[in-house]
């Protein structure tokens, strides 16, 4: 009776750790289920934009290019009469010395007749040779004078070296200036363009671009790309780009945004993942996860991503993934 009561016991435990052994084996599964969705229908074109601002093609700053007083501001001029008076002494001190070196020269003339005729000495001569040479220096350092005092009153005029308008002026009427005295800005009305701060993130992507638009508060206007600095601005960390107007321009001053979509193919923010300090995506191939590094990915923004447009993008299931581990991918995924 004993002998029967314990085979009956040992047979109970021989079947419950067989029940245990294949519940465990169950528990386990061959390999980690997943979907996947080809690159050509996970991949976005992202619009990029940057804030700008419509300025003048040209810009300059006029200052004062001589000592006077400011007579006259609607028209920009600056007091002429003392330059004025002081090229009129010059024209007339030219004409003296034009009228001493003619007069010179007659004397010199006569004098080498009649030195022909043997009725002046040869020191009356050089006398009458000297004073002509003096004559000529004179009239020289006259004429020197004379432009000179034309000069100072050109620089009492300034004009705009383009068609502009006075963005903001120091001067004020009366005040007396000083050579180098700055006056005003000029801001150029001809060509405006548009400057925008770019990250250096979409540099690249803004040089492909064809569909740049400026937005503002009058509707889109179509731009197109005139340079990109490749000089990086120091406290914002971005590179300046410069745009033209391709048809209707706004006035500089105009403020908006400049945006243009990415040609090159972006992977969606959402399926970037980290695994330790890299940033990537896993593709199906075969029966293995794959880790693909994308270089230069942020979190939170799309990035670009090399891949083929057949590449199997790993969508449900990713977060659970490690480098070569073995998936299964779902029947209804399978064939994209």
């Amino acid at each position: 009776m004993r002998f029967h009561l314990f085979a009956v016991l040992f047979s109970v435990l021989v079947l419950a750790a067989c029940g245990r052994e294949e519940s465990g084996k169950a528990a386990v599964p061959s390999a980690f289920p997943v979907t996947v969705q080809p690159f050509s229908s996970v991949r976005i074109l992202p619009e990029r934009d940057a804030p700008a601002s419509v300025i003048g093609k040209h810009e300059a700053r006029l200052a004062a290019e001589t000592v006077a007083v400011i007579a006259e501001l609607p028209v920009d001029v600056v007091d002429s009469r003392d330059a004025e008076l002081a090229l009129a002494r010059a024209e007339a001190g030219l004409a003296q010395s034009r009228a001493r070196l003619d007069m010179a020269e007659a004397q010199l003339k006569r004098a080498l007749a009649l030195r022909e005729k043997n009725f002046i000495s040869a020191e009356a001569l050089t006398l009458r040779e000297t004073e002509r040479t003096a004559a000529q220096a004179d009239f020289k350092a006259a004429l020197a004078n004379r432009d000179t005092a034309r000069r100072g009153v050109e620089k009492c005029t300034l004009r705009a070296p383009f068609d502009a308008v006075v963005r903001s002026r120091s001067a004020q009427l009366g005040e007396f200036v000083s050579p180098g005295a700055p006056l005003m800005l000029l801001v150029g009305t001809s060509d405006p363009q548009v400057a925008a701060q770019i990250q250096i993130i979409d540099a690249e992507g803004l040089k492909l671009a064809q569909d740049i638009e400026f937005i503002s508060g009058v509707g889109r206007l179509p731009l197109a790309l005139v340079r990109l600095s490749a000089v990086l601005n120091r406290e914002a960390r971005t590179l300046e780009a410069r745009f033209a107007f391709s048809q209707d321009a706004l006035p500089p001053g105009s403020e908006g945004r400049v945006v243009w979509h990415d040609h090159r193919s972006h992977l969606p923010a959402d399926l970037v993942l980290k695994r330790g300090d890299r940033y990537g995506v896993f593709v199906a191939e075969g029966n293995r996860a794959r880790f693909v590094t994308l270089e230069g990915a942020q979190e939170g923004r799309p990035v670009v991503a090399e891949l083929g447009a057949e590449d199997k993008v790993i969508v449900q299931g990713r977060h659970a993934l490690a480098e070569g581990m073995e998936i299964t991918v779902a029947p209804e995924t399978a064939k994209p």
